[in-house]
């Protein structure tokens, strides 16, 4: 009696974990494009072991498990944080699953201000049919700091100056209009001495 009683206790336990769900899996990978990258950096590390690593830093402060699959109390807002989010990065992570590897995207907001943020658009694919949680997250200082050590600049990259061209072309205008000027004042004398010859 008692060993059919611990047959069926290991079996109910054996189905019990067969009907378990299964846990949540971070990514293998990510790449990162921006502004002042000259190409998509590598952003390498273990995604499950927390911070140490420039992945598991990015996992662990930006937000990617409450944003992929939704977490209670939910850390993420529908509402975009006020503020200077500053330059924005694209972080692409592979995360490998039951059907095989998924790919989910985040923007990055690194030097936002006060703190850094990150986005994920809710409803992404993956894993032939889940969907991601979504949402805006605020984080920490570590997030730039493990984007820092991926590749990513100190500071902000001066965005493209805007006055230079407009001024350049100012400049070349006043030029053209100074010089069309003088030629226009040098041909009226030349047409009154004209003038003032035949009249001679």
């Amino acid at each position: 009696m008692r060993k059919l009683l611990v047959l069926a206790t290991v079996g109910t336990l054996a189905a019990l974990a067969a009907a378990a769900p299964a846990p949540a899996k971070g990514p293998t990978a990510a790449s990162m494009t921006g502004p002042g990258l000259d190409h998509a950096v590598p952003v390498k590390g273990m995604g499950e072991m927390g911070p140490g690593t420039p992945l598991g830093s990015l996992v662990q402060f930006g937000g990617f498990f409450p944003q992929v699959f939704g977490q209670s109390p939910d850390t993420t807002t529908r509402a975009r944080p006020t503020g200077d989010l500053g330059p924005r990065y694209r972080v692409v992570y592979r995360m490998p699953g039951p059907s095989g590897t998924s790919t989910v995207v985040q923007d990055v907001y690194p030097y936002a201000k006060p703190s850094p943020v990150t986005h994920m658009r809710a409803g992404e694919s993956f894993w032939g049919g889940a969907r991601t949680h979504g949402g805006w997250f605020v984080s920490e200082a570590g997030l730039k700091a493990a984007l820092v050590r991926a590749g990513l600049p100190t500071s902000p990259p001066a965005a493209p100056s805007g006055g230079s061209f407009p001024w350049a072309w100012t400049g070349a205008g006043a030029f053209a209009a100074a010089l069309l000027l003088g030629l226009a004042v040098r041909r009226r004398g030349m047409r009154l001495r004209a003038l003032r010859n035949s009249t001679a």
